[in-house]
């Protein structure tokens, strides 16, 4: 890369970053989505209305992002998964789960700059987006590390299945919701036993961030509910009648999510889980 391109990128986020900071002022005084009126008309979704669920075929590509998964089960994005282009993926990605154009537009060009394509001509499969420390990182919440289980698409169900015991939280209808300390705590477990029986583990602050940036879609997007994390985690299924917890006008932004993030990352603490780390590493030595 160019001296000209690296100060074009810089200039380019740092307009996107300012975009961002307008959009979180102007989400404080613009009146948020009325309940059923989240996804914009004339897109999937409008009315809580969903294109017909379809698991993949063995020929289709997925990859470690159940959202992205799930857009593709759904028709939202191509079904096969391949052929994607990075700038219809964020359009989706906004109208689907109302997130920001700020958000829409920084993380699709990162996924193009780390796989080395162009943002605005190339396509891309979704299994490409798991190049191993690229987006996809060890101590994943969901997944199995790529040392262990190298087709990141694979859903590991025992983890789903914890996470979503691990719940402590009601909401006001006093549905079981997962909070940010329950998602802090799971983290830190994940990271601990991944360390201790992953030879290859490897897991820079940089990395951290986009396991606490993934855990906090479940807190914002889904609002936390354990009901509808449980067909999205473990079909990639968008639940019949669902529509994004986010309501804010312009969707929610890179510095409204890097509150739930930092507070997520914070409460990260491996020391918690040293014991259980051990015993991992002796069942892996057995296994082996």
């Amino acid at each position: 890369m160019g001296p000209f391109s690296i100060v074009s990128r810089l200039f380019l986020d740092f307009g996107i970053l300012s975009w961002d900071i307008l959009l979180t002022l102007s989400n404080l005084v613009r009146r948020k989505h009325r309940i059923g009126h989240v996804t914009p008309q004339g897109h999937p979704g409008y009315g809580k209305h969903w294109p017909e669920y379809s698991p993949p075929k063995e020929t289709d590509s997925r990859c470690s992002c159940p959202a992205l998964n799930a857009m593709a089960n759904h028709g939202i994005i191509p079904r096969s998964g391949r052929n994607i282009s990075f700038v219809e993926v964020g359009d989706h990605i906004r109208t689907t789960y109302n997130f920001s154009p700020t958000f829409c537009s920084f993380v699709p060009r990162f996924a193009a700059r780390m796989l080395k394509k162009n943002y605005n001509k190339d396509l891309f499969d979704l299994e490409e987006l798991d190049l191993h420390n690229g987006i996809e990182h060890d101590g994943s919440l969901l997944r199995l590390d790529s040392a262990l289980e190298q087709a990141q698409s694979t859903k590991h169900v025992p983890f789903i299945e914890e996470l979503l015991a691990a719940a402590t939280g009601r909401d006001k209808e006093d549905n079981a919701v997962i909070t940010t300390k329950d998602l802090s705590r799971i983290l830190g477990k994940r990271r601990a036993v991944a360390r201790a029986v992953n030879k290859e583990f490897s897991l820079s602050f940089f990395h951290k961030i986009f396991g606490s940036t993934n855990a906090a879609t479940l807190v914002t997007v889904f609002g936390g509910r354990v009901d509808e994390l449980h067909s999205f985690l473990h079909e990639e299924r968008l639940p019949g009648g669902w529509e994004s917890h986010i309501r804010q006008h312009y969707g929610i932004t890179l510095m409204q999510l890097n509150k739930t993030i930092l507070g997520i990352e914070l409460g990260v603490c491996e020391q918690d889980w040293a014991e259980a780390a051990r015993e991992a590493a002796e069942r892996h030595k057995v296994s082996v």
